[in-house]
């Protein structure tokens, strides 16, 4: 019986209350941003890559050309390797304004 009425007691303080239902979201708008402009330069890389191919009459030498070969592989690299700075990175909480110093003047004398 003595349980009974710890409960009804209970039930209505949490009735009361405002229920939170906020979901809290690991990523913010910044964080989408940071990740759009990695996939752009990952696809920028592939891109910067393609090309076209040899054929069976003739040989294209474009196939070595430093575009294919090392500028589009670093760029897409580089948007891969900036994928973990951008999905990991946390806003700063904003700093409390510091409160102003009064300093006392030296006529006044503290007894």
């Amino acid at each position: 019986m003595a349980k009974d009425q710890k409960k009804k007691q209970a039930a209505p303080a949490k009735a009361s209350e405002p229920k939170k239902t906020q979901s809290i979201f690991p990523l913010d708008k910044i964080n989408f941003v940071m990740i759009g402009v990695c996939l752009l330069l990952i696809v920028l890389g592939f891109l910067l890559m393609t090309g076209s191919a040899n054929t069976g009459d003739n040989f294209n030498n474009d196939i070595f050309s430093t575009r294919r070969t090392v500028i589009g592989p670093l760029v897409a690299l580089l948007g891969f390797v900036l994928m973990v700075p951008a999905i990991m990175y946390k806003k700063k909480a904003a700093k409390p304004e510091p409160e102003e110093i009064i300093e006392e003047s030296e006529d006044t004398v503290v007894k």
